[in-house]
């Protein structure tokens, strides 16, 4: 009796054990996510509603709980709110057109040349993404092949240029994001059974039918995770605009930028970081609902 009490008991401690370890396990992550995310968000929640100290030095503030912050500094960013935007939508619908034939193409075309064609689509990524934009600043400049060839086709005049323009950031947006937008759609595409495809085909689908119906519907949930992937940071970047664009296009991005470290505008930088995340999880929540892909909430 002794014996099977000590068991029972021996057991109960196990399970306890096993009970509490994928918590122990997690304890790690939420200790750093608390420090380096909930720590920052709320003292940027409480920087953003700080008023200057009056007579005080450039960069001074107290806590005033000033809510009107958030007002004054959307009447004050909101052309690059409205750019911001529909440069990253634009950028968004460039890289998906891009990428879903190449993502298809790897997953279904491509044969043994398959890890080789995914390398070269991460290999962007073993260079900065300075780097990168300031390339795209001269492949667009004068002295590129892009305007000369174009100017030789009569496309743009012998005067126009494409850098420093909405062009150059939305061109620039959409090549550093590409393989955000690229590696979801392989990796949906190339979950989806061959076998689905030949049975439309023996159905009497066409190419076309066989892709409206079967693919792209299998291939939604990379649809949307590539291009949340490509979405979110495009509408917070600011590189690209610094460096392919002109006053006229910049973003919100630059406009934090500009607040934090030159104008040492904190409240206002701290305002507009808040309604820039709330906007887009707010488009964010309400795409994934309409695409019927709430799992991915």
């Amino acid at each position: 009796m002794a014996f099977l009490q000590s068991a029972v008991t021996r057991a109960g401690t196990f399970t306890g054990r096993k009970g509490r370890l994928p918590y122990l396990l997690l304890l790690p992550g939420m200790l750093w996510l608390f420090t380096f995310f909930i720590l920052p968000i709320i003292n940027l929640a409480g920087t953003s509603t700080q008023t200057p100290v009056l007579g005080g030095d450039t960069g001074q503030y107290v806590q005033t709980f000033r809510l009107a912050n958030y007002i004054d500094a959307f009447n004050a960013a909101r052309p690059q709110f409205a750019r911001s935007f529909i440069y990253a939508f634009l950028a968004t619908l460039l890289a998906l057109a891009i990428s879903y034939p190449l993502a298809y193409a790897i997953a279904f075309r491509s044969g043994r040349f398959k890890n080789i064609l995914l390398v070269l689509v991460v290999a962007p990524f073993f260079t900065s993404f300075l780097l990168r934009t300031v390339a795209w600043k001269q492949i667009l400049g004068e002295e590129g092949f892009v305007v000369p060839t174009l100017r030789a086709l009569h496309i743009i005049g012998p005067q126009a240029t494409l850098t420093a323009s909405a062009l150059a950031v939305v061109t620039g947006m959409t090549y550093n994001f590409l393989p955000f937008m690229t590696l979801p759609l392989y990796a949906s595409l190339e979950r989806i059974d061959p076998r689905t495809l030949e049975a439309s085909n023996d159905l009497y689908a066409n190419g076309i039918t066989t892709f409206r119906k079967v693919t792209f519907p299998l291939s939604m949930p990379g649809v949307v995770a590539g291009t949340l992937l490509t979405f979110i940071p495009a509408a917070g970047d600011y590189v690209n605009a610094a460096i392919l664009g002109n006053p006229n296009t910049t973003m919100i991005g630059n406009v934090i930028d500009s607040r934090f470290f030159r104008i040492v505008d904190y409240p206002t930088a701290a305002a507009l970081s808040f309604m820039l995340m709330a906007a887009i999880l707010i488009l964010v929540t309400i795409y994934i609902r309409r695409s019927g892909t709430d799992e991915l909430v």
